[in-house]
């Protein structure tokens, strides 16, 4: 029987994680490479990822893939020139997304269809093209990041909603389509936490006074506090956790 310690211990795994040159992404990045593990950062800007490489203070390996969640061959390329010269791909990360705020009577229609793009396809992208290799090895992780917008909604981000909405149930079917070759498929659903996604409403006093309120914990969620999560996700710790969506909010989902 494996201790209960070495069960989330990651030494010996390379994880990708998607849109990680900042925000949570990069946090996700620092907290497993603390746990032992290799990490590929991945973003669109080649220069951003360079500078977020170097601010990582870690002895594991950093690699970056630059390519565009959103662009299938992009991908494909990337991540099979990846596994055939560098290393296999254990943990996949699904962080990239965008977030864009309107009444929804006037929301932009290239808005919608750009988060569509970005947040749900980019997730079925990269996870189909990493699990056929995961399937092959008879193992591997796959983590989405959700959202409290997997299960709730608020005025002016209706689509974002409709979109995380989706990231839990590709998460489910995910699961249910690999978890016979060995794969593990779950998603973390992070609250309100201070990102620059959420710049806009951190720095709105008004905002931020509701959320304290609203949210049993009294505060802005901090993005290390998404690292342990992501570990057990990662880790043997969770072989026989599938499908499942954490949620990571202070508490604002299992109160009135």
């Amino acid at each position: 029987m494996v201790s209960g310690l070495k069960l989330f211990d990651l030494k010996g795994k390379t994880a990708l994680i998607t849109g990680s040159s900042q925000g949570i992404g990069y946090a996700l990045a620092e907290g497993l490479a603390e746990a032992g593990c290799d990490i590929i950062l991945n973003g669109r800007n080649i220069e951003k990822l360079r500078k977020s490489a170097e601010l990582v203070n870690t002895k594991q390996e950093i690699y970056q893939l630059c390519f565009d969640v959103t662009d299938y061959e992009q991908i494909k390329q990337s991540i099979d020139k990846f596994e055939k010269e560098t290393s296999p791909i254990d943990i996949l990360i699904n962080n990239a997304g965008m977030q864009f705020r309107s009444a929804l009577e006037d929301f932009p229609r290239e808005k919608f269809e750009e988060l569509l793009k970005t947040n749900v396809s980019s997730v079925f992208n990269v996870s189909q093209v990493v699990a056929k290799y995961m399937i092959k090895r008879g193992e591997g992780k796959i983590i989405n990041i959700a959202s409290v917008q997997t299960s709730l909604a608020r005025p002016g981000i209706a689509p974002y909603t409709a979109t995380k909405g989706a990231v839990g149930n590709i998460t489910k079917g995910m699961a249910t389509d690999w978890a016979k070759y060995g794969i593990q498929c779950n998603a973390i659903a992070p609250g309100y936490f201070d990102t620059p996604l959420n710049a806009a409403l951190v720095s709105d006093s008004e905002f931020t006074t509701w959320l304290k309120k609203r949210t049993p914990a009294g505060r802005w969620g901090e993005v290390h506090e998404l690292v342990g999560a992501s570990i057990f996700l990662s880790s043997a710790a969770s072989n026989f956790v599938n499908g499942h969506t954490l949620y990571v909010d202070g508490g604002i989902t299992a109160s009135l």
